[in-house]
C-alpha cells in the first residue's frame, strides 16, 4: 500500500493502463459527487466489501479513495492482505480531491 498525495495519485493515474479507481465511500456519499469512472464497494458493509474484494483481478492496479483517506487506506491494508500488491490510498480523500467529479 501507498499513501499518495492528489498530485502524486493523479499522476501516476493518468500515466497508468492498468488502473482501476475504487469509491469506498457509502451510497449516500458517492450521491454527493464521485471521481469519474470509479467502482463504489462500501467499506461499511463487510461482507459485502471483502466478498467484492476477492472478485478484483490481482494483476490490476487500484486507486482508493473515500471521504478524508482513512476508509481508503483500511481497503488498501485489506487488499494487500488478500494478495492485491498495487493499492495506492488518496491522501485527504475526496474532501481535497481537485480533479473533475461527477455530480
Amino acid at each position: 500500500m501507498a499513501d499518495l498525495s492528489q498530485d502524486e495519485w493523479a499522476e501516476q493515474l493518468s500515466d497508468d493502463s492498468n488502473a482501476i479507481i475504487v469509491d469506498v465511500r457509502t451510497e449516500e456519499e458517492v450521491e454527493e459527487g464521485y471521481i469519474p469512472e470509479s467502482v463504489n464497494i462500501d467499506i461499511y458493509q463487510p461482507q459485502e466489501f471483502m466478498d467484492e474484494l476477492e472478485k478484483l483481478d490481482k494483476s490490476k492496479h487500484y486507486y482508493v479513495y473515500c471521504r478524508s483517506g482513512n476508509r481508503s487506506r483500511q481497503a488498501c491494508a485489506l487488499m494487500n492482505s488478500i494478495g492485491i500488491a498495487n493499492a495506492f490510498n488518496l491522501e485527504g480523500g475526496i474532501l481535497e480531491w481537485e480533479g473533475d467529479l461527477i455530480e
